[in-house]
């Protein structure tokens, strides 16, 4: 198993300078100092939501919809999903990811005494395809789950996922399995203060330092920038004696303890693998190994293959098994699919009670599983156009304000990015002229690089077609360019062609 480099040039401004490649040497020689790391105090972190947009069925009293919202308690509420990310200032970001390494060589070996548990856990792992050429990613692990549907044929697939997993994980749970991954009794003291720093941490919301009508202080940050400092403050005693607010951790069990880890840090996968250890070590030995029940987990999205006789027992099991570490499964997530041949041909049903739904596909990895044909997952298409039409809105918008500005009849729009992110134009790796500025003494430096572009959408779309031997897949983007060409036709660019 190999491990990603710990080190990360990140660009974001924080309450810390950034940390270039050129200070790496210092960085590493400070954070590889278990004493340093024992004694230092970490910043706060930086909260944020990504709101994702959904449009999915829905019960309204008895009727199925395909609606942005659902009945919550009576009411109509929205179908956003709120994901909430919290991140880390640069120097805080290295100490997390070199002791997320440190955590995942343990954890490494660990798995290698269990080929099934470590066949079982995907998510945050660096695993080797077969061929050994590259590393799996989400299309490997999908096709596994669907390769053994194909072999088993009359089977059911369970699909489980954990209530509010970053935010529900135990205290102190997850200190004696840290611990017990590093082989002590108790943590040393410069983990101890890293586990701290994940469990006690406190952070300040991103909105909070729009202080200019919602907006950063494009000049304060200017002036920072020049002193060559990529920070919302000259100096963390400049955040501490503002009006901005620096909140705490709040979020608590039944028993009024503090629960959770941020979302967002470097060490929160490598956290969250270890901590469901216990949980995937019972699966393994009690359902893989006694009955041949496959199991896979994703971070906290579990599948697990069964007989349908076993059905209650496998879902009884499940849900005792995750109460066991204090967290919870999630009643409306729960899904429950049925693999068997029906007119000639493998065929998915949705079992809900006891009636079962033709042709309603297994969900997983964002690719839709029907049995005789694989499809990319229709949500993801419809944010793939989703986010092409608003890019060239945007684009449109400029355009019009040049030529506002400008008094012109006419404005071009350069179709050259769009096309190599919304077309297949784009699918190949190339590098791209890119610049980069910064400053230093004061002056601006502005410097040319070459940035990679690793191809766009539609190259992953063609590779899960290849990888899943689904031509199907295919089909599914073949409009696009009759798409892009309709909604640039939308609006009044002067080099694109009308017909």
């Amino acid at each position: 198993m190999e491990q990603k480099d710990w080190f990360k040039d990140r660009g974001y401004p924080h309450f810390s300078n950034k940390t270039p490649l050129s200070v790496r040497n210092d960085v590493e020689k400070y954070i590889s100092n278990a004493d340093n790391v024992a004694k230092h105090s970490f910043y706060p972190l930086i909260f944020k939501e990504i709101k994702q947009r959904r449009y999915k069925l829905s019960d309204f009293n008895g009727r199925e919809l395909r609606s942005h919202k659902k009945l919550k308690d009576g009411k109509a509420v929205s179908n956003t999903k709120i994901r909430e990310i919290l991140y880390a200032t640069h120097i805080d970001a290295h100490i997390y990811s070199f002791y997320t390494q440190k955590l995942s060589e343990k954890y490494e070996e660990y798995l290698k005494q269990n080929i099934h548990i470590s066949n079982s856990v995907s998510a945050y792992r660096q695993i080797r395809t077969l061929c050994d050429t590259k590393f799996k990613n989400n299309v490997h692990f999908a096709k596994d789950i669907f390769d053994e549907i194909k072999n088993r044929e009359d089977c059911v697939a369970l699909c489980f996922d954990v209530e509010n997993f970053f935010p529900s994980l135990d205290h102190r749970r997850l200190k004696l399995i840290w611990a017990k991954m590093l082989g002590c009794k108790a943590l040393p003291k410069d983990h101890y203060n890293v586990y701290k720093a994940v469990t006690r941490f406190s952070y300040v919301k991103l909105n909070d330092l729009k202080i200019k009508h919602g907006h950063f202080d494009e000049k304060e940050l200017s002036k920072y920038r020049k002193l060559g400092k990529n920070t919302f403050f000259e100096s963390i005693r400049d955040l501490v004696e503002s009006d901005i607010i620096i909140h705490k951790n709040q979020k608590k069990n039944s028993e009024g303890k503090l629960m959770g880890i941020p979302q967002g840090l470097p060490i929160s996968a490598i956290l969250a693998n270890i901590y469901m250890l216990p949980f995937d070590t019972a699966i393994i030995e009690e359902l893989t190994e006694k009955y041949n029940i496959f199991y896979r987990r994703y971070s906290d999205d579990i599948v697990i293959l069964c007989k349908q006789s076993q059905i209650d027992f496998v879902e009884d099991f499940v849900k005792n098994q995750i109460e066991n570490i204090n967290l919870i499964i999630s009643i409306p997530k729960t899904e429950i699919t049925v693999f068997k041949y029906h007119n000639g041909r493998l065929q998915s049903f949705r079992k809900q009670g006891e009636v079962l739904k033709e042709n309603v596909p297994l969900n997983y990895l964002g690719f839709e599983f029907y049995g005789y044909q694989t499809l990319i997952k229709s949500k993801n298409l419809a944010s793939f156009y989703r986010d092409m039409k608003d890019t060239i809105r945007r684009k449109h918008k400029r355009v019009e304000k040049i030529k506002e500005k400008y008094l012109l009849d006419d404005a071009p729009v350069f179709k050259r990015k769009v096309y190599r992110l919304y077309s297949f134009k784009g699918v190949k790796t190339r590098k791209l002229p890119a610049k980069r500025a910064e400053f230093k003494n004061g002056k601006l430096v502005v410097k040319k690089y070459d940035r990679k572009f690793r191809g766009n959408y539609l190259r992953y779309a063609y590779r899960a077609s290849e990888e899943l031997e689904a031509p199907e897949i295919k089909k599914q983007v073949r409009n696009h360019w009759k798409i892009l060409q309709a909604t640039l036709k939308k609006y009044d660019f002067s080099n694109v062609k009308e017909e």
